[in-house]
């Protein structure tokens, strides 16, 4: 655990490295076709779909936020606009997502992005002594406890995802 052999390291896994957190890397050959990237990986890494997260990218007043949800739930607009402290939250344009975070829609990595953003984990991760997070290309999880991710981000827990 921990060590990004045969993955290339991303900023996710050389900032999981430097803070010393375990986690261990999952691959998977995406495919292109895929209408899911976050389904994808569930099906592809043989786990059930609430434990795998996507990172979603939203706009508020204040700028922008990250959202993690479950693959098979949708982020919750209001609830993560609450959660971040703002009126409202509308999705990111992918663009600014992939400017802002040095990552790829289909590959956003909660971990190393280049600017820290304040970040939500959906309540739901709790339940789970690991959750899988994008490692910063599509392809390629994460696994880690959901208490570390919350503590790298510096992030909340919170309701966000339907």
């Amino acid at each position: 655990m921990g060590k990004s052999r045969g993955s290339g390291g991303t900023p996710a896994t050389v900032m999981l490295e430097r803070a010393g957190v375990a986690f261990t890397p999952h691959t998977y050959e995406h495919d292109p076709a895929a209408e899911s990237f976050g389904l994808e990986a569930a099906q592809a890494l043989g786990v059930d779909p609430e434990q795998v997260f996507k990172t979603l990218l939203v706009s508020v007043d204040s700028g922008l936020g990250v959202g993690i949800v479950p693959v098979d739930r949708q982020l919750d607009l209001k609830a993560i606009a609450s959660a971040l402290g703002a009126k409202r939250a509308v999705m990111a344009d992918p663009r600014v997502a992939e400017r802002t975070t040095g990552y790829v829609v289909g590959g956003i990595s909660p971990l190393g992005q280049k600017k820290a953003l304040p970040t939500v984990l959906d309540a739901t991760a709790s339940a789970f002594a690991t959750v899988f997070v994008s490692g910063g290309k599509r392809g390629f999880d994460l696994e880690l406890s959901p208490e570390d991710l919350v503590r790298l981000t510096r992030g909340t827990l919170a309701a966000i995802s339907r």
